[in-house]
């Protein structure tokens, strides 16, 4: 009934069951090409999250509502997709059949009770607690134990709460801030002034405060923007927040309330509306970790009902509305939500923000190379660093790693119906994708194999560890090292022409990256992939980025475009190669051949041999013109001869072999211009 197009270009087909109330019955996935799911995330997994739809009413507006709170890690796009396709669908299909929203006879309901907006004295907070204007909802490790033992989860039992029995897990103080006397005692005046401006008709502020290890925010608000552990429940409708719903208090005011870590005021969305007349529930939502990746969910919270000295007296219901019309608002809502790839983008504003500055950080280090070479342990510190985000950010939180799986997608996409929204609804993706074709043009394929790969930079890691624990180095011969380079191109081509014929095939034999299990999966996996991705590891600690340089499909990939760059940043000098062989000895990747050109297509852009370019106590020739220099500076005065850092160690190869000739080098140099100088 809509387009539930994945990340793969292809469509995810679902089988939805709705009733007459437009209430989910039931889903089944029929077919997908989801890489992500085809070969690393259990499809168990997506089915659970798709039965998390059932008993769902989709004529509500709220955009939360629709989607469960477990989200599969690793396939946050697919799980979009899903949820969107799910919904939408069954939306339209409540439109056409004219269903309501769950709509019963208003006269069988009971009467109707508003908040009383002429009381507004100031209470203590014993007074609110006394009188329920406050709700507490206080739960140990012991009865949290209690709790999941009920669910039969076998996981989730075998690990109970460490620490003491009855210590406190949560401790949630629940209050509907709307009400005057409440919102005034607890938020103090100039605060709750603030409130009822930004206030509009029918929302409700609840403020929530809480103690103890488990906290009611979560992290999912930071990451996409979602309150994922709390909800309120009023009849048969839910509400959950966002972060534009939501406050942060730094204390309660009223009079003898304790001080609490965290304090949240939430607004709900514009919309839905809470009947503060009416009881509702405040749940929590608590998760417990079964595994690397895995958690189980219960579901605990507290009911609410608003003292009736705070209410008006009861006011008879008005004439029952049509089913008609209580399906048109929402449907309407519906129709004017943004698509999913928008969403998206406003859901992930502060991890687009951190991944604009982290590559605005990196085309600094290369338009500013040239200075920051110049202190080479400065350099390596920002590069070790980098290389650190790049790895624990980008790739292990935010699963951002590129594959050559992305540029199979994107050709086949080309062949048929292309779509820019296909690609655009994983922001953190689009924009790294977008920055490397860029970087292209610029510093071929380095930028990102060296800088943003989080594979790479976990290969350097393990390298670096390496050296510091004395692991001995091994040096490829160069006539080796050419023939084993093509290896990975043929890689990429034997995937790209499968891709053709089969592209569900392709994403299969695309395994042949261990980024899915290192990286996005965090090595939790089936025994034959974590120890195939251990294998493309093992090799690096003595060979640096071994599997980079003669394995990686996508390295290949990016490395045929990056032919076409216009720019050459790296600087030579004419005795690069002949005599001098120091970079092409010192460089990680062996990028730089005997005759001392640096071949674009394996250089990573690490700017090793731009450190020893600056470097006069390493390279042949600065070495050279520092000698140059310090005789020019004797002859005038000696006294402004400056002290040598250290003694000079000058390699050159004699006959393929490497040799130490100390000062040989720079004398012999000095003896061939003296007559000049003189």
């Amino acid at each position: 009934m809509v387009d539930s197009t994945g990340y793969s270009g292809k469509p995810i087909n679902i089988v939805v069951g709705i009733d007459l109330d437009g209430k989910i019955t039931g889903a089944k996935l029929v077919e997908h090409h989801e890489p992500i799911v085809l070969v690393g995330i259990p499809q168990a997994k997506i089915e659970h999250y798709i039965d998390g739809f059932v008993g769902r009413r989709v004529l509500d507006p709220s955009e939360e509502n629709r989607m469960p709170v477990d989200i599969v890690s690793g396939a946050t796009v697919t799980m979009m997709v899903i949820a969107d396709s799910m919904t939408q669908s069954a939306v339209k299909i409540a439109r056409s059949r004219g269903l309501s929203a769950g709509a019963v006879n208003v006269a069988s309901q009971p009467a109707h009770r508003a908040i009383d907006q002429t009381r507004s004295a100031v209470e203590t907070w014993q007074d609110l607690l006394g009188d329920g204007s406050v709700r507490r909802l206080a739960i140990t490790n012991k009865e949290l134990d209690d709790l999941f033992q009920r669910t039969g989860n076998a996981a989730a039992i075998a690990r109970p709460q460490q620490g003491d029995p009855n210590a406190s897990f949560v401790d949630v103080y629940v209050a509907l801030a709307s009400v005057p006397t409440v919102g005034r005692s607890l938020l103090g005046d100039a605060e709750y002034d603030r409130l009822r401006q930004d206030l509009k008709p029918g929302q409700q502020a609840i403020l929530v405060a809480g103690d103890g290890p488990y906290s009611f925010r979560g992290s999912g608000y930071v990451r996409g923007g979602i309150f994922d552990r709390i909800e309120l429940i009023q009849n048969e409708g839910s509400i959950r927040f966002r972060d534009r719903n939501y406050r942060r208090l730094g204390a309660v005011a009223a009079e003898g309330a304790p001080d609490f870590p965290e304090i949240g005021v939430f607004v709900t969305p514009d919309g839905l509306n809470l009947d503060p007349g009416a009881p509702w529930r405040f749940q929590l939502l608590v998760q417990r970790a079964t595994g690397a990746l895995d958690k189980a969910f219960v579901t605990t919270g507290l009911d609410y009902s608003t003292p009736d000295k705070f209410l008006t007296a009861p006011v008879s219901p008005a004439a029952a509305a049509t089913p008609v019309s209580a399906a048109t608002q929402p449907v309407a809502a519906a129709d004017n939500e943004p698509p999913l790839w928008q969403r998206m983008w406003q859901a992930r504003k502060v991890d687009i923000a951190i991944m604009l500055v982290a590559i605005g950080v990196l085309t600094g280090i290369f338009f500013f190379q040239d200075f920051l070479v110049k202190w080479p342990r400065a350099y390596e510190r920002i590069r070790l660093s980098y290389l650190a985000f790049t790895l624990l950010w980008l790739g292990w939180y935010e699963h951002a790693q590129l594959s050559v799986v992305n540029i199979l997608t994107f050709f086949n996409s080309l062949r048929g119906d292309f779509r820019w929204d296909y690609f655009l609804r994983d922001p953190l993706i689009f924009i790294l994708w977008s920055a490397v074709a860029a970087a292209l043009l610029f510093w071929g394929r380095g930028a990102y194999c060296g800088w943003l790969c989080p594979f790479g930079a976990l290969q350097e890691w393990t390298n670096r560890i390496a050296r510091w624990a004395h692991i001995p180095q091994v040096r490829v011969p160069f006539w080796l090292n050419q023939r084993l380079w093509p290896f990975k191109y043929i890689i990429f081509l034997a995937l790209f022409g499968l891709s053709f014929g089969s592209l569900g095939l392709a994403e299969e034999a695309a395994e042949v990256e261990p980024f899915k299990t290192a990286i996005i999966l965090h090595f939790t996996r089936e025994w034959w992939f974590v120890l195939f991705a251990v294998g493309c590891l093992a090799p690096g600690l003595f060979i640096e980025r071994f599997y980079c340089r003669y394995l990686c499909p996508l390295g290949g990939a990016l490395a045929i475009p990056a032919r076409m760059r216009m720019f050459d940043w790296l600087k030579r000098y004419k005795e690069c190669g002949s005599p001098c062989q120091r970079c092409a000895n010192d460089c990680p990747v062996q990028a730089i051949h005997p005759e001392g050109t640096i071949n674009p297509n394996e250089c990573i852009q690490c700017l090793n041999c731009q450190v020893l370019y600056h470097d006069d106590q390493r390279c042949p020739v600065v070495i050279q013109k520092r000698i140059k220099r310090e005789k020019f500076l004797a002859l005038q005065s000696p006294s402004m001869v400056p002290e040598p850092k250290r003694k000079p160690r000058v390699l050159v190869t004699v006959n393929g072999r490497e040799q130490s000739v100390e000062r040989k080098l720079a004398a012999s140099q000095a003896a061939s211009t003296e007559g000049d100088d003189q």
